[in-house]
């Protein structure tokens, strides 16, 4: 049996497999960011995998990088994920939330013309933020990014309390845990960043108080679940909407210490990079094996022989697969039986209905 496929213990959890469903936006929810039972459909076809992590799931209405993503912040979000939960779980599978805030990741277009939020105002590279929006012809388009402003100290301690808020909609709702995206240029990476946070309080400086609004979110789902039932996203050398941090190696030790203590259940490693030829999870992985002794997942460019050394060596115990999933709801009997993968087709992977999202043929 191929390393993929044997059980793995995520603290209180048993996955049957090694596979993890990566995050993966797809932009089908409602324009109120309620799922539908297509995305029930959606996530019931991947429940064979070890772990389902949801799409990039919205904590707050101030929240939107991209449009017609899924939300966690109100009843009809609740009751729209309870459709997706339920049908995992019928099939036999495990899934967590993924809980996200954009920040500067966004336009006014799309936040009912509310401004984007930040650390501190930071806008001199406002042209490489990452902003989707559905035109009215239907085709899913990147925009521009409205110049953000800085948080007051007031709404930086009511954003911490929407992750909080959003953790208990997700039990709510019938997810098995959440998993916090603290990657890819999103809010709680834009602190992380010296180069996109400047505040001179408490969350801003030393990399202790750059990673207190992260430390603070995490105490904060606490309160709603073990943190065994916790995961963290994150991306230390990604350009990707461009939080970049010329001292990662020392930041990143820090939140693996960090996260260390807090018992978190797994770190998600999002090496972008990976899929544009200049891999770091070597990097990545020097950075968190002395500093974190819970689960790694690998995630970023991998194929499925490489998944598999990394997993019978000892590196990862877990690894996360996105593309692949996407076009092969089957994966892990794939690999069981080493069956040809389909390929990932061009249209359908952003908005739209059942192309290129739940009609990609099982093999058998």
């Amino acid at each position: 049996m191929t390393a993929l496929l044997e059980r793995y213990r995520l603290g209180d959890l048993e996955l049957p497999n090694r596979l993890i469903m990566s995050p993966l936006t797809r932009a089908r929810a409602t324009a109120e960011g309620v799922p539908t039972a297509l995305m029930a459909e959606y996530y019931g076809q991947r429940a064979s995998a070890g772990l389902l992590v949801s799409e990039a799931t919205n904590v707050s209405p101030l929240s939107c990088p991209f449009e017609r993503a899924p939300g966690l912040y109100t009843a009809g979000q609740v009751e729209g994920w309870k459709q997706v939960t339920q049908r995992v779980h019928d099939a036999g599978g495990r899934i967590f939330a993924q809980l996200w805030h954009g920040g500067r990741i966004g336009a006014m277009g799309t936040l009912n013309w509310a401004e984007p939020l930040s650390p501190s105002g930071f806008n001199d590279d406002v042209d490489h933020l990452h902003v989707w929006a559905l035109l009215h012809n239907y085709n899913y388009v990147r925009i521009s990014a409205t110049p953000s402003r800085a948080m007051t100290l007031d709404e930086v301690r009511g954003t911490i309390a929407e992750y909080r808020e959003a953790a208990r909609n997700a039990i709510a709702a019938g997810f098995d845990g959440v998993e916090i995206h603290a990657a890819n240029g999103y809010l709680p990476h834009q602190f992380l960043s010296a180069r996109v946070n400047h505040r001179t309080d408490e969350y801003g400086g030393s990399i202790a108080n750059r990673a207190r609004f992260l430390e603070e979110i995490i105490d904060a789902v606490a309160e709603e679940m073990p943190l065994n039932r916790v995961g963290v996203r994150l991306s230390p050398f990604t350009t990707y909407n461009n939080a970049n941090d010329d001292f990662a190696a020392d930041t990143y030790a820090w939140v693996g210490r960090m996260l260390q203590d807090k018992g978190v259940g797994y770190i998600h490693i999002a090496d972008v990079n990976g899929w544009f030829g200049a891999p770091d999870l070597e990097r990545i992985l020097e950075i968190f094996e002395g500093n974190f002794e819970g689960a790694l997942i690998a995630n970023g460019g991998l194929d499925i022989p490489r998944a598999q050394t990394l997993v019978r060596e000892g590196r990862v115990p877990l690894v996360g697969f996105g593309r692949y999933f996407m076009a092969n709801p089957d994966l892990a009997e794939r690999i069981r039986d080493n069956a040809p993968l389909n390929a990932l087709a061009e249209r359908g992977q952003y908005a739209g209905g059942e192309e290129g999202y739940t009609d990609y043929p099982r093999y058998r």
